[in-house]
């Protein structure tokens, strides 16, 4: 692929694009049905330096390396790193724009593509489609190839001393379980990320068995109207890290439903997602990662 055309990757078209090179979806996932365009937020490259990069991982690959989605400020670096984890349907426009809104900001944030192995998000057209590949995914890869993102970033212009994580729905989860995985984490922040759930040899652990194995300060930011998440089980989290001594803070907004920050569906809730990023922002900073 020319430099020309990797360079028209991070422009947002409100148009269904396909396949281009790699795993990551070219504009917004079909599986989470009608894009909203009148709230979907696009973030320019302008002052950028934003697109698809490969990963080399442990864990081999069909072709050998991870696909991703860098975004960071031009110039050499070294910046604070932000993993930005997928919501249940992938690597696409969506989750490319948060990793330039955090660019945007003076971050390196990459996301990888981390359902690469167990199927092509960008063939699926539906939500039982994504489920189904979500399924598939071992927890032990997904910790693998984050320690191996983070070890690029280390390489490609992001701080070693300034490492965070944030994820999104599935990725929410993800975001609990790599705060009790990598000690080298400085602070995380969970978007309603399920807690409690049905475990399996691919997920054998839910965040709330790992609280007490928790090392980064972790803020979760939740809806009170989410149908799959009960406020019951975020009260359960908060008191089970109080119990084990760790830094934690959680948010639960009113009448805000799961994904209230996927400002391209109708689950977006405006006033609680713009509060919801000023808080994740301000909780980096904080923690060493201004």
């Amino acid at each position: 692929m020319t430099d020309d055309l990797l360079s028209l990757l991070p422009k947002v078209d409100f148009t269904r694009r396909g396949f281009v090179a790699t795993t990551l979806i070219s504009g917004f996932t079909m599986a989470a049905g009608p894009v909203m365009a009148q709230t979907a937020i696009h973030t320019d490259s302008t002052g950028l330096t934003a697109g698809p990069v490969r990963i080399p991982v442990g864990i081999p690959t069909a072709d050998g390396a991870l696909h991703a989605y860098r975004a960071m400020p031009q110039g050499n670096g070294p910046f604070p790193t932000i993993l930005v984890v997928q919501e249940i349907f992938g690597v696409h426009e969506y989750i490319q724009d948060i990793c330039r809104r955090f660019a945007k900001l003076g971050y390196l944030a990459v996301a990888p593509d981390l359902y690469q192995r167990q199927g092509d998000m960008t063939k699926i057209t539906d939500v039982q489609g994504a489920i189904a590949i979500a399924g598939k995914v071992p927890d032990a890869q997904v910790m693998s190839d984050l320690d191996d993102t983070a070890a690029w970033c280390r390489t490609n212009g992001g701080d070693p001393a300034r490492l965070g994580i944030t994820g999104f729905c599935w990725g929410g989860r993800i975001t609990w379980l790599y705060a009790a995985h990598n000690p080298s984490l400085k602070a995380a922040v969970a978007w309603y990320g399920r807690i409690l759930g049905q475990q399996s040899e691919l997920t054998p652990k839910n965040p709330i068995d790992l609280a007490s194995a928790v090392k980064a300060p972790v803020l979760g930011l939740y809806g009170a109207a989410d149908q799959g998440i009960s406020v019951d089980s975020v009260h359960q989290m908060e008191a089970a890290l109080r119990n084990a001594g760790k830094e934690a803070e959680f948010l639960i907004y009113d009448g805000a439903p799961h994904a209230f920050f996927a400002d391209y569906r109708p689950s977006y809730r405006k006033e609680a997602a713009e509060d919801g990023w000023k808080q994740a922002i301000a909780w980096f900073k904080r923690h060493g990662l201004g």
